[in-house]
């Protein structure tokens, strides 16, 4: 590859040259005065010689294919001030760009080795500390850094929930893993200052300074104007965010640690003492193009590269060194070169060490599961029995008689709040009014507004606040008002809070109960943003548990073993409340109330990925299907029963993971399977019921029904594109024929 392409030999060499060539009786020493010592000036600019020869490391070991990443910090170096001045006890959600930022965060912590982890991390060894080899990200859990990709600001929301929870747990005497003094540092680029996740973070801060909420959080935005080939227009960022309402806007000259140093300082004391949110906006310039692959010679002028590349940090700080006398220039090439060559042997080191090597390993963090300690803790109840238990007639849950869906998860609720100090239900409308479906009514007048309390109507802010309360030893119950907004804010769960675990090798996590009402078949609201029937999304989501009730007392056992999941080993958890099932009370009859269900004692939860079974033995039709569809299953389970015929129903009850293995062992008892879900085709889960059954049981007669591949319309026309009892029984007919 020519020079003229591959710039990082050129930018390499152009600093030797600069240092070399330089007088130092030339050099003006009014340069080297600020607030920035002699010793934080030669740590820091060691900090930036390493970072930079990390980066010159990994474009040259990537072509001996030791190397697996060639995203680098080059001409950000500036963020080692950051690193500097924060505390390794300050969570911090980095940009990928933050190499400066952890040598100097290594420094904090002596008997770590911030090149040998870093190698590490290049070369995907499972020897790594931050994600065990599974990804190239900035990370430590000893140093407080949780890593990400945080390639489209998706780490903003979760490190403004961190920040508020810091000081909601002061506030509640909630117990903090960090000091209660400690601040947030979230840094991003500029490009992705204009995706849709920063933006609603910085809303939020709005609101939660009209809130009157402390939120010490500091934003960090890496200026270099560019987002890969697209450039950023000049003051952009500035125009933007110095108005702002709710955030302090500061300026910082990332290219000169000296001049840089005392604004950064100062931002983070005011953070830090005021406990309010300051955006820093960091001057850096991009050096080496976006990526190892990235030839910036296709879309920029080779006299504007060389005039970025003039304006290199390294060469700044070098120029404060030596003119400060601290070091002779023939020393910092020396050190310079050196480190260069400590660091290729090094990355040579961590080329033979371990590599992930078989599935088990690499998903062992992903989706840990511990069912005997998860029962044992669903099971615990409540320590001791108070005035939340009663209602307002005075009498106990379990003595006010079979109930409907929506009051079992009201009182289910209630005994979580009491069981887990640290539990907290929020979302939209969740708190005065208790919810659109009244699920949440009285929780805030019991518990007060520290842990029962609304937010604004911001999915993403809502599920990066579960993620920032979790990490802060919170147990997180957000509220996601319907099935079709979950979709407005899925890379939340999908990219952030389900991969923490993975990608922090277990060190991290994020656990939480996300309660989604949804799927079809409600009266009274139309569209398909109130009668969403699809949780494909869900579903693929890696390590994510589902759990769809389609009764209450079921509900209130699910909401118990997935708090304990959450608990126990960190998960992630959807609870899909089915709507129309909310206020259900018949089965087969008006009033037969044969749908309402007593109150579980407080020792009764489900064990995890277990179904429940209607009927057992040999029988000619297994029915498996969950939610709206069960009601509807075992209508037909009657009436083909009074013909003669024996029919069983499975009740899935959760749909991540499936319970596969039940699944197969009541097929053997079938003569035929009927699988129904009220989903889409196209990835529901019958789907993969059926595929499963045709793998292990083959020549097994089966069935399927879905909805119809549709938007669900208004008004009666919904019953044309959804699943129909009537279906379910003309399906069921042709399987008996």
């Amino acid at each position: 590859m020519s020079a003229r392409i591959n710039r990082a030999p050129l930018i390499d060499q152009r600093f030797i040259d600069f240092v070399e060539r330089l007088d130092p009786t030339s050099i003006n020493t009014s340069l080297g005065q600020s607030d920035l010592t002699d010793k934080d000036l030669l740590e820091l600019f060691e900090s930036q010689m390493v970072s930079r020869q990390l980066d010159l490391m990994a474009r040259i070991k990537r072509q001996e294919n030791k190397v697996f990443y060639t995203i680098g910090s080059s001409g950000h170096e500036g963020n080692a001030l950051l690193g500097r001045v924060t505390r390794a006890t300050d969570p911090a959600f980095l940009h990928y760009r933050s190499g400066a930022f952890m040598a100097e965060r290594y420094r904090k912590a002596p008997n770590l080795n911030f090149i040998d982890d870093t190698c590490l991390s290049f070369a995907a060894s499972s020897q790594e500390p931050a994600s065990g080899g599974r990804h190239k990200v900035w990370g430590h859990p000893d140093l407080w850094v949780l890593p990400q990709t945080s390639t489209i600001a998706s780490h903003l929301p979760k490190a403004l929930g961190t920040a508020l929870a810091i000081e909601s747990a002061k506030a509640s005497g909630q117990h903090l893993p960090v000091p209660a003094d400690s601040i947030v540092v979230c840094s991003f680029g500029d490009a992705s200052l204009n995706h849709a996740t920063a933006q609603t973070t910085l809303n939020a801060l709005a609101w939660t300074r009209h809130q009157n909420l402390k939120a010490p959080l500091v934003l960090v935005c890496e200026d270099n104007g560019w987002g890969i080939s697209v450039p950023t227009p000049s003051d952009w960022v500035q125009r933007s965010i110095e108005a702002r309402y709710g955030i302090e806007y500061v300026r910082v000259n990332g290219l000169d640690i000296a001049s840089g140093y005392t604004a950064v300082a100062e931002a983070i004391g005011r953070v830090r003492s005021r406990r309010a949110a300051v955006f820093i906006h960091l001057d850096t310039v991009r050096l080496m193009g976006h990526a190892g692959t990235d030839f910036e010679i296709e879309y920029r002028a080779e006299a504007e590269l060389l005039a970025s590349e003039g304006k290199d940090p390294l060469m700044v700080s070098a120029l404060h060194v030596i003119g400060r006398g601290l070091m002779p220039k023939e020393a910092v090439v020396a050190r310079y070169r050196s480190l260069g060559e400590h660091i290729l042997a090094r990355a040579d080191w961590a080329d033979q060490q371990p590599k992930l090597s078989s599935v088990a390993s690499i998903m062992a963090p992903l989706a840990p599961c511990s069912p005997s300690e998860v029962v044992i803790e669903a099971g615990r109840a409540p320590a001791v029995a108070g005035a939340q238990d009663l209602s307002e007639s005075g009498a106990s849950p379990e003595a006010q008689g079979a109930k409907h869906m929506a009051v079992l998860i009201n009182q289910g609720l209630r005994d979580i709040l009491k069981k887990y100090p640290q539990a907290i239900v929020f979302g939209e409308d969740v708190a005065k009014k208790g919810g659109v479906y009244t699920v949440t009514k009285g929780l805030w007048s019991t518990f007060g507004r520290r842990r029962v309390f609304n937010t604004l109507l911001d999915e993403t802010t809502i599920l990066g606040l579960a993620q920032g309360y979790a990490t802060m030893g919170f147990l997180p119950i957000p509220e996601i008002q319907y099935l079709a907004y979950f979709h407005n804010a899925c890379d939340q769960i999908r990219g952030e809070a389900c991969s923490l675990q993975f990608f922090s090798n277990g060190r991290f996590k994020n656990p939480m109960v996300m309660r989604i009402a949804g799927l079809g078949y409600q009266k009274g609201f139309g569209g398909h943003f109130h009668n969403d029937n699809s949780i494909t999304a869900l579903r693929d989501i890696p390590g994510l548990v589902i759990g769809v009730p389609s009764r209450g007392d079921d509900a209130v056992m699910m909401l118990r073993t997935m708090t304990a999941l959450a608990a126990v080993d960190g998960r992630v958890c959807a609870f899909i409340e089915p709507i129309a099932l909310y206020m259900t009370k018949d089965l087969y009859e008006t009033d037969d109330r044969q749908w309402c269900f007593q109150y579980p004692a407080a020792e009764q939860c489900l064990t995890p990925f277990e179904p429940r079974q209607y009927g057992e033995g040999e029988c000619d039709l297994l029915i498996i299907t969950y939610g709206n569809a069960v009601p509807m299953a075992l209508r037909i389970q009657r009436r083909l029963k009074s013909q003669g015929k024996r029919i069983n129903v499975l009740d899935l009850r959760w749909l991540k993971p499936l319970p596969l293995e039940a699944i197969e062992r009541l097929a053997r008892d079938a003569r035929a399977v009927l699988a129904v879900d009220e989903g889409r085709p196209g990835g529901c889960a019958a789907e993969t019921v059926l595929a499963h059954l045709a793998q292990h049981q083959v020549g097994l007669k089966v069935g399927l029904v879905t909805a119809q591949d549709s938007y669900i319309p208004l008004a009666q026309a919904a019953e044309l594109v959804m699943v129909s009892e009537s279906d379910i029984d003309q399906a069921a007919q042709a399987l008996l024929e």
